[in-house]
Protein backbone atom coordinates (compact mmCIF):
# COMPACT_ATOMS: atom_id res chain seq x y z
CA UNK A 1 0.00 0.00 0.00
CA UNK A 2 2.93 2.59 0.65
CA UNK A 3 4.16 1.70 -2.22
CA UNK A 4 1.07 2.59 -4.44
CA UNK A 5 1.06 5.77 -2.21
CA UNK A 6 4.37 6.95 -2.93
CA UNK A 7 3.29 6.39 -6.61
CA UNK A 8 -0.03 8.24 -6.80
CA UNK A 9 1.74 10.80 -4.92
CA UNK A 10 4.35 10.99 -7.69
CA UNK A 11 1.47 11.54 -10.30
CA UNK A 12 -0.60 14.02 -8.74
CA UNK A 13 -0.65 16.09 -11.73
CA UNK A 14 -1.11 13.54 -14.44
CA UNK A 15 -3.34 11.19 -13.04
CA UNK A 16 -5.90 13.91 -13.52
CA UNK A 17 -4.84 13.74 -17.57
CA UNK A 18 -4.94 9.77 -17.88
CA UNK A 19 -6.55 8.20 -15.28
CA UNK A 20 -10.42 6.97 -15.70
CA UNK A 21 -13.18 6.35 -18.48
CA UNK A 22 -13.38 9.73 -19.27
CA UNK A 23 -10.02 10.95 -20.05
CA UNK A 24 -9.60 7.71 -22.43
CA UNK A 25 -9.84 10.50 -25.44
CA UNK A 26 -6.57 11.95 -23.86
CA UNK A 27 -5.09 8.58 -23.94
CA UNK A 28 -5.81 8.07 -27.23
CA UNK A 29 -4.55 10.78 -28.17
CA UNK A 30 -1.38 10.06 -26.40
CA UNK A 31 -0.97 6.80 -27.64
CA UNK A 32 -1.39 8.15 -31.40
CA UNK A 33 2.36 9.38 -30.43
CA UNK A 34 3.88 6.35 -29.32
CA UNK A 35 2.90 5.83 -25.81
CA UNK A 36 1.60 3.29 -23.87
CA UNK A 37 -0.55 2.29 -20.97
CA UNK A 38 2.41 1.31 -18.96
CA UNK A 39 3.88 4.53 -20.07
CA UNK A 40 1.16 6.55 -18.47
CA UNK A 41 0.83 4.82 -15.24
CA UNK A 42 4.49 6.45 -14.45
CA UNK A 43 4.86 9.94 -13.44
CA UNK A 44 5.22 12.12 -16.99
CA UNK A 45 8.27 13.85 -16.69
CA UNK A 46 8.88 17.12 -18.99
CA UNK A 47 12.15 17.39 -20.70
CA UNK A 48 11.87 21.02 -22.02
CA UNK A 49 15.07 22.34 -23.67
CA UNK A 50 16.04 24.94 -26.03
CA UNK A 51 17.39 23.75 -29.27
CA UNK A 52 17.47 25.55 -32.05
CA UNK A 53 20.11 25.00 -34.90
CA UNK A 54 21.08 28.74 -35.70
CA UNK A 55 23.84 28.62 -33.00
CA UNK A 56 26.35 26.34 -30.83
CA UNK A 57 25.14 26.95 -27.92
CA UNK A 58 21.90 25.14 -28.07
CA UNK A 59 22.35 22.96 -31.35
CA UNK A 60 23.19 20.00 -29.33
CA UNK A 61 20.14 19.85 -26.95
CA UNK A 62 18.66 17.42 -28.38
CA UNK A 63 20.89 14.75 -28.34
CA UNK A 64 21.27 15.38 -25.13
CA UNK A 65 17.78 14.96 -24.14
CA UNK A 66 18.22 11.55 -25.44
CA UNK A 67 20.77 10.94 -22.52
CA UNK A 68 18.08 13.05 -20.22
CA UNK A 69 15.45 10.56 -21.38
CA UNK A 70 17.16 7.13 -20.43
CA UNK A 71 17.85 8.41 -16.80
CA UNK A 72 14.27 9.47 -16.32
CA UNK A 73 13.12 5.67 -17.73
CA UNK A 74 15.55 4.21 -15.26
CA UNK A 75 13.86 5.80 -12.66
CA UNK A 76 10.92 5.07 -13.19
CA UNK A 77 9.42 7.94 -14.86
CA UNK A 78 8.37 8.42 -18.36
CA UNK A 79 9.82 11.60 -20.45
CA UNK A 80 7.94 13.56 -22.67
CA UNK A 81 10.23 16.05 -25.07
CA UNK A 82 9.62 19.43 -26.43
CA UNK A 83 11.44 22.81 -27.22
CA UNK A 84 10.87 26.54 -27.07
CA UNK A 85 12.61 28.86 -29.41
CA UNK A 86 16.17 30.73 -28.58
CA UNK A 87 17.85 33.78 -29.78
CA UNK A 88 21.64 34.45 -30.16
CA UNK A 89 23.31 37.36 -28.40
CA UNK A 90 26.57 36.88 -30.67
CA UNK A 91 25.09 36.11 -33.42
CA UNK A 92 22.66 39.14 -33.52
CA UNK A 93 24.96 41.59 -31.56
CA UNK A 94 25.44 44.78 -33.76
CA UNK A 95 21.85 44.33 -35.57
CA UNK A 96 18.38 45.43 -34.80
CA UNK A 97 17.90 41.60 -34.36
CA UNK A 98 19.80 42.01 -30.83
CA UNK A 99 16.21 43.93 -29.94
CA UNK A 100 14.52 40.44 -29.90
CA UNK A 101 17.05 38.79 -27.42
CA UNK A 102 15.81 39.84 -23.62
CA UNK A 103 12.32 39.73 -25.05
CA UNK A 104 13.31 35.99 -25.83
CA UNK A 105 13.70 35.23 -22.29
CA UNK A 106 10.32 35.68 -21.48
CA UNK A 107 8.62 34.00 -24.14
CA UNK A 108 10.98 30.56 -23.31
CA UNK A 109 9.65 30.98 -19.87
CA UNK A 110 6.65 31.33 -20.80
CA UNK A 111 6.44 28.90 -23.19
CA UNK A 112 7.75 25.89 -20.83
CA UNK A 113 5.32 27.28 -18.07
CA UNK A 114 2.55 26.66 -20.48
CA UNK A 115 3.72 23.72 -21.95
CA UNK A 116 3.90 21.86 -18.17
CA UNK A 117 0.92 23.35 -16.91
CA UNK A 118 -1.30 22.63 -19.94
CA UNK A 119 -0.32 18.95 -20.07
CA UNK A 120 -0.29 18.48 -16.10
CA UNK A 121 3.12 17.28 -15.78
CA UNK A 122 4.43 15.78 -12.95
CA UNK A 123 8.29 17.18 -13.03
CA UNK A 124 10.68 19.10 -15.28
CA UNK A 125 14.45 18.60 -16.14
CA UNK A 126 14.84 21.83 -18.44
CA UNK A 127 17.81 21.72 -20.72
CA UNK A 128 19.85 25.59 -21.79
CA UNK A 129 22.34 26.86 -23.79
CA UNK A 130 22.73 30.21 -23.69
CA UNK A 131 22.74 34.55 -22.17
CA UNK A 132 18.73 34.41 -22.03
CA UNK A 133 17.82 30.78 -22.08
CA UNK A 134 19.32 29.96 -18.75
CA UNK A 135 17.50 32.56 -16.69
CA UNK A 136 14.83 31.82 -19.00
CA UNK A 137 14.35 28.04 -17.90
CA UNK A 138 14.92 28.97 -14.60
CA UNK A 139 12.22 31.48 -14.15
CA UNK A 140 9.82 28.83 -15.79
CA UNK A 141 10.54 25.89 -13.23
CA UNK A 142 10.38 28.59 -10.03
CA UNK A 143 7.01 29.92 -11.34
CA UNK A 144 6.27 25.84 -12.16
CA UNK A 145 6.93 25.13 -8.33
CA UNK A 146 7.26 21.08 -9.70
CA UNK A 147 10.31 18.78 -8.44
CA UNK A 148 12.74 20.25 -11.34
CA UNK A 149 16.07 20.76 -12.46
CA UNK A 150 17.91 22.96 -14.81
CA UNK A 151 21.25 21.52 -16.99
CA UNK A 152 23.57 23.37 -19.17
CA UNK A 153 24.20 22.95 -22.57
CA UNK A 154 27.88 23.12 -21.18
CA UNK A 155 30.76 25.93 -23.12
CA UNK A 156 32.60 25.41 -26.40
CA UNK A 157 36.10 24.31 -26.87
CA UNK A 158 38.69 26.51 -27.33
CA UNK A 159 39.65 27.00 -31.14
CA UNK A 160 43.25 26.67 -32.85
CA UNK A 161 44.85 29.85 -34.43
CA UNK A 162 48.53 29.13 -35.08
CA UNK A 163 49.67 28.01 -31.67
CA UNK A 164 47.60 29.82 -29.98
CA UNK A 165 43.91 28.85 -28.24
CA UNK A 166 41.39 31.26 -29.63
CA UNK A 167 37.54 32.15 -28.32
CA UNK A 168 34.43 34.04 -30.27
CA UNK A 169 36.57 36.73 -28.36
CA UNK A 170 39.30 37.00 -30.28
CA UNK A 171 37.25 37.34 -33.40
CA UNK A 172 35.21 40.58 -32.11
CA UNK A 173 38.80 41.66 -31.24
CA UNK A 174 40.08 40.75 -34.72
CA UNK A 175 37.09 42.93 -36.39
CA UNK A 176 38.18 46.31 -34.30
CA UNK A 177 41.72 44.93 -35.66
CA UNK A 178 40.88 44.81 -38.75
CA UNK A 179 39.59 48.01 -39.13
CA UNK A 180 42.25 49.97 -37.48
CA UNK A 181 44.31 48.12 -39.98
CA UNK A 182 46.26 46.16 -37.86
CA UNK A 183 45.15 42.89 -39.18
CA UNK A 184 44.73 41.34 -43.23
CA UNK A 185 41.33 40.28 -44.23
CA UNK A 186 42.93 36.86 -45.12
CA UNK A 187 43.88 36.80 -41.72
CA UNK A 188 40.74 37.45 -39.92
CA UNK A 189 38.68 35.68 -42.14
CA UNK A 190 41.16 32.44 -40.94
CA UNK A 191 40.53 33.35 -37.34
CA UNK A 192 36.66 33.11 -37.94
CA UNK A 193 37.21 29.59 -39.59
CA UNK A 194 38.94 28.00 -36.69
CA UNK A 195 37.38 29.78 -33.68
CA UNK A 196 34.15 28.09 -32.50
CA UNK A 197 35.39 24.13 -33.22
CA UNK A 198 31.52 22.73 -31.99
CA UNK A 199 28.87 22.81 -30.05
CA UNK A 200 28.83 24.94 -26.96
CA UNK A 201 28.37 28.22 -25.36
CA UNK A 202 30.96 30.69 -26.11
CA UNK A 203 34.14 29.95 -24.50
CA UNK A 204 34.85 32.82 -21.89
CA UNK A 205 33.02 34.05 -18.02
CA UNK A 206 30.54 35.37 -20.19
CA UNK A 207 26.75 35.49 -19.37
CA UNK A 208 26.42 31.83 -20.09
CA UNK A 209 28.83 30.39 -17.79
CA UNK A 210 28.37 32.68 -15.37
CA UNK A 211 24.68 32.40 -15.20
CA UNK A 212 25.56 27.95 -15.53
CA UNK A 213 27.89 28.90 -12.10
CA UNK A 214 25.39 30.51 -10.36
CA UNK A 215 22.54 27.81 -11.14
CA UNK A 216 25.03 24.98 -9.55
CA UNK A 217 25.63 27.37 -6.78
CA UNK A 218 21.64 27.48 -6.29
CA UNK A 219 20.92 24.15 -6.40
CA UNK A 220 18.91 24.28 -9.42
CA UNK A 221 22.11 22.65 -11.22
CA UNK A 222 23.23 19.56 -10.07
CA UNK A 223 26.81 20.57 -8.50
CA UNK A 224 29.61 19.69 -11.13
CA UNK A 225 27.22 19.08 -14.04
CA UNK A 226 27.51 22.42 -15.53
CA UNK A 227 30.71 22.69 -15.61
CA UNK A 228 31.27 19.83 -18.10
CA UNK A 229 31.93 21.26 -21.34
CA UNK A 230 29.36 20.58 -24.26
CA UNK A 231 31.75 18.06 -26.22
CA UNK A 232 33.38 16.24 -23.12
CA UNK A 233 32.93 12.51 -22.67
CA UNK A 234 31.42 12.80 -19.55
CA UNK A 235 28.72 15.29 -20.73
CA UNK A 236 26.16 12.72 -21.39
CA UNK A 237 26.65 10.84 -18.16
CA UNK A 238 25.90 13.67 -16.68
CA UNK A 239 22.78 14.19 -18.40
CA UNK A 240 21.36 10.50 -17.87
CA UNK A 241 22.21 10.98 -13.78
CA UNK A 242 19.82 14.57 -14.00
CA UNK A 243 17.18 12.49 -15.56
Amino acid sequence: MADNDNKNSLRSNSSVLVDGPSRAPARAMLKAVGFTDEDLSKPLIAVAHTWIEIMPCNAHLRDLAEHVKRGIRAAGATPIEFNTIAVCDGISMGTHGMRASLISREVIADSIELTVRGHLFDGVVAMSGCDKTIPATVMALQRLDLPSLMIYGGSIQPGRFGDQQVSIQDVFEAVGAHSAGKMKLEDLKRLEDVACPGVGACGGQFTANTMATATELLGISPMGSNSIPATDPKKPESAFQAG
